[in-house]
């Protein structure tokens, strides 16, 4: 008797330890994070990301598009059904914890047509019978456990990765923004110098009839004026295009203008962005959250397919009443039960339980190992956005003194020519070194704020830092205005 006692504490011990749900911990990056970015100038002025990122640019149509986008675009849209999804996929799964209770009603009716005298023996029936149903899976091995757990970790990388669409749909409609901007600038540019140019060749054709400049001094100022015409069509198309591109982020007709020129734009002051620290990365960008949830997710799943080794318990009650009538006779109605208890236990299946648990400990490996990629890339996204904005504040600034020089020297060669002391070559010179000069500051204005842009995304669009194991419904819940 003792040593069956000993038996049954052992296997309920047992039992008790396999319903455990698996401890899980945090992953580990493939390699040790710095404590710094390395191309982070660490500037004391720089201050935390507001989550509302685009505001620092001071632009109130680029924060009006942005609001617009995040309330509109259908990619958030569909993120958020998938955060429904996920969500119902583990209310589903948890319900599997708690007994399923059902309804039974029946009405039968039977007769023989046999005469009365046989009818005591085959009588004709009428039986109506209801009662309620209970059968319930009890969690020996903690399988539905693992299940509902790795469930809840699905809906959390749901939720971050609505988090990460409403950042991509917000960094995206600030780059095609500033494309917008860039595109409109280098067309108005174009445009003057183009003007400035027939202008030119319209003097030069004014010389060449008092004979004192040459055909070919008139052909080669005509086919500068046409070789600046022909870049405009190329500028039109691009202000086109991401004119329609700004439509469909922010789910309107693509047949519909978005943004109206803007003479007045002036491109913002480059913000201080506080990059903060690698490890940070982890719990601040939506992305890295939902991977390492979906980490969480296949490794419960790998104890989901262990506890198939485990025995199962299943319990079926059914309770209820009957009234049953026998030819003309109306029996009392009577109460009836049945309760069952079964066991089952897998011994023999050609390893097929095994070739599970080896195929999903194959996914936890490899969604770990997509997480620590995604680690490394988002280092690699602020590093090179860090070192973008660097280089590009510094061709910035040295492009706008090219810019200044070169007009003037402009100014000084138009009126020389007038003058007759140099020739319309050197004119054309200096006119062509002016519009490249231009375009490539306005080029680098646009890249400074695409790298601007670039950060905020990689340091994840200045969100809050998320603990591990937080709840994201409330996180997801906010959109930043």
């Amino acid at each position: 008797m003792r040593s069956s006692r000993s038996t049954v504490a052992a296997l309920a011990v047992t039992l008790l330890s396999a319903c455990s749900a698996p401890q899980l911990r945090a992953p580990s990056p493939s390699v040790p994070l710095a404590p710094t970015f390395m191309n982070d100038p660490a500037s004391a002025a720089a201050t935390p990301i507001d989550d509302a990122w685009w505001r620092s640019f001071g632009d109130p149509t680029l924060t009006r598009l942005v609001r617009d986008a995040l309330s509109t675009n259908q990619d958030v849209a569909m993120a958020l059904q998938r955060v429904a999804q996920a969500r119902g996929g583990a209310d589903a799964q948890a319900s599997r914890l708690w007994p399923t209770v059902g309804v039974q009603a029946s009405a039968s009716r039977s007769e023989s047509g046999l005469p009365e005298a046989v009818k005591q023996g085959q009588p004709d029936t009428r039986a109506l019978r209801a009662g309620i149903e209970v059968a319930w899976e009890i969690d020996l091995a903690g399988g539905v456990r693992a299940a509902r757990d790795a469930a809840q970790a699905d809906a959390q990388a749901a939720a971050a990765g609505l988090v990460g669409a409403r950042l991509l749909v917000a960094s995206e409609v600030a780059r095609q923004y500033f494309v917008l901007r860039s595109a409109q600038e280098q067309l108005r540019i174009v445009q003057a110098l183009a003007d400035a140019q027939r202008q030119t060749a319209a003097r030069v054709e004014s010389r060449q009839r008092e004979g004192q400049a040459s055909a070919f001094d008139l052909d080669r100022a005509r086919a500068e004026a046409d070789t600046l015409a022909a870049q405009v069509p190329a500028l039109r198309m691009l202000v086109g295009t991401t004119q329609t591109k700004l439509a469909v982020l922010l789910g309107r007709d693509p047949s519909t203008r978005v943004v109206d020129a803007d003479n007045g734009f002036a491109w913002p002051a480059a913000p201080a962005i506080s990059a903060g620290q690698p490890s940070e990365l982890l719990r601040r960008r939506p992305d890295l959250v939902a991977a390492e949830a979906r980490v969480g997710a296949e490794a419960l799943r790998t104890a989901e397919a262990r506890a198939q080794w485990w025995p199962k318990l299943f319990l079926n009650a059914l309770v209820g009443r009957e009234d049953l009538r026998l030819n003309a006779l109306d029996l009392a109605p009577v109460h009836f039960s049945n309760v069952a208890l079964a066991f089952a236990m897998p011994i023999f299946n050609a390893g097929r339980i095994d070739a599970g648990v080896r195929v999903q400990s194959a996914r936890a490996d490899e969604a770990l190992l997509a997480w620590q990629k995604a680690v490394l890339v988002a280092v690699q996204e602020v590093e090179d956005s860090l070192l973008m904005r660097s280089q590009e504040s510094e061709r910035n600034a040295a492009l706008a003194l090219t810019v200044e020089h070169r007009r003037r020297s402009l100014q000084r060669a138009e009126s020389l020519q007038r003058e007759g002391q140099i020739d319309l070559l050197v004119l054309l010179d200096v006119q062509r070194s002016v519009l490249a000069s231009e375009l490539n500051l306005s080029d680098s204005r646009l890249q400074q704020a695409l790298a601007d842009v670039q950060l905020y995304k990689a340091l994840g669009g200045g969100l809050p830092m998320i603990q591990a194991g937080a709840d994201m419904t409330s996180l997801a819940a906010r959109t930043p205005q």
